[in-house]
């Protein structure tokens, strides 16, 4: 084994040249990765990063407690909050709906690592070689792309079911939602409106609720990407240090 070691070593050196050889060691520490090493290392890394988002943000107030994240409701329900916030107890239920957002999308959460993982296991080696050569959201990015709409499924009824529970009688969120936007387009549409430019509200609140959760997820697997990037620690196994910190920049003489 040391013998065909020795010999695989020469064999690189004679045909890559010394300079270009001991530039290679000092990157990667040691021989050149293989494309098994790095689809493996890449699909490690997602893992580790997905999943411990995924876990962080299924806790309670994983969402709720997160000011970077957590799920308000779109600037043009700020009607709907001011009225509903004058009338007693109203500022409470506001409240409430938003705490209810928001752990409809932790609960969510609890359900999004498989989605992860199956997209991880179909990486291709062209899709390693070019998250680890790529930007530092490289393997975010591409989770994003092969799992968005799956995972959009998996949050929209959720979020759904928590917009359409009664926060006033028998009023929902989504009620007091639609009631709004149609009066105020009632009004941006009619000749008046027009002449002063009002524009018509067209978000369509369940779709804007989901998409705000899922940002929030991707911001969380950018950060954890980020980690395994820039800092060795974080790079838990033998396998993620050796990809990873071929990444390194050499320290300088």
């Amino acid at each position: 084994m040391k013998a065909r070691t020795i010999s695989l070593i020469a064999l690189l050196v004679i045909f890559c040249g010394c300079a270009e050889f001991l530039s290679l060691l000092q990157t990667t520490g040691t021989l050149p990765l293989t494309e098994s090493e790095v689809i493996s290392g890449l699909r490690e890394a997602l893992s580790t990063g997905a999943k411990k988002s995924a876990e962080k943000l299924s806790l309670e107030n994983g969402y709720f407690g997160d000011a970077a994240i957590k799920i308000l409701l779109p600037d043009e329900a700020k009607t709907i909050i001011d009225n509903i916030s004058k009338i007693p107890g109203g500022e409470q239920l506001v409240q409430d709906v938003i705490l209810r957002i928001n752990r409809a999308a932790e609960d969510a959460a609890k359900e999004v690592a498989p989605i992860f993982v199956s997209s991880i296991t179909k990486m291709s080696i062209q899709d390693a070689f070019g998250i680890l050569k790529g930007t530092d959201n490289a393997a975010t990015t591409y989770l994003k792309n092969t799992t968005y709409n799956e995972l959009y499924a998996l949050y929209k009824p959720k979020i759904q079911a928590s917009t359409e529970k009664d926060i006033v009688g028998t009023i929902s969120t989504k009620d007091s939602w639609q009631t709004l936007t149609s009066r105020w387009n009632t009004v941006a549409n009619s000749i008046a409106g027009k002449l002063i430019n009002l524009k018509p509200v067209n978000t369509d609140l369940d779709d804007y609720l989901t998409n705000k959760a899922l940002a929030g997820m991707f911001s969380k697997v950018e950060i954890e990407e980020l980690k395994i990037r820039k800092e060795v620690s974080a790079r838990v196994t033998p396998l993620l240090k050796r990809v990873f910190g071929s990444l390194d920049t050499p320290a300088s003489n």
